[in-house]
């Protein structure tokens, strides 16, 4: 009955939400990098498309496959991350891998959407999905500077 209760708790009704509502879902035409990234333990893959102007997203997009999780991992990243620098995202990447290994804290504004997954703390196997989207999105971020 505690493993049940468990995984209610963990996916709440806010995580349920934020995963179906994923901003900048969906692939870019000619992005300027783009990185397809995958947790081996659940099969869950997130591929982000970007381009950067003058140091900061300008254009986003991803095509997010993975569980609830890491579906809401993406949304609160997607609504966020235009205008963002690549040493920024790469800063919440940490931030959330920290709040998430670590008991760190909550990632700041903008990104303090990522308290909702708080609870997933307790459930290591599925850390890899939740930080997917923004690991992606940094790597690719300094692929797009790297190319300019």
């Amino acid at each position: 009955m505690s493993e049940t209760n468990d995984l209610i708790k963990l996916y709440s009704t806010k995580i349920l939400a934020l995963a179906a509502e994923i901003p900048h879902l969906g692939r870019l035409e000619a992005p300027q990098a783009s990185v397809k990234k995958r947790s081996p333990l659940c099969g869950s893959t997130v591929t982000v498309d970007l381009d950067m102007k003058d140091g900061k997203v300008s254009r986003f997009g991803q095509e997010v496959k993975a569980c609830a999780l890491g579906q809401a991992s993406a949304a609160v990243l997607g609504e966020a991350v235009i205008g963002r620098t690549a040493e920024e995202l790469e800063g919440i990447a940490q931030d959330l891998e920290a709040m998430l290994k670590q008991d760190g804290p909550v990632p700041p504004a903008p990104f303090d959407g990522y308290e909702t997954l708080l609870p997933a703390r307790e459930f290591k196997n599925r850390h890899a999905s939740i930080l997917l989207s923004v690991q992606a999105a940094a790597e690719a971020a300094r692929q797009a500077e790297a190319a300019a």
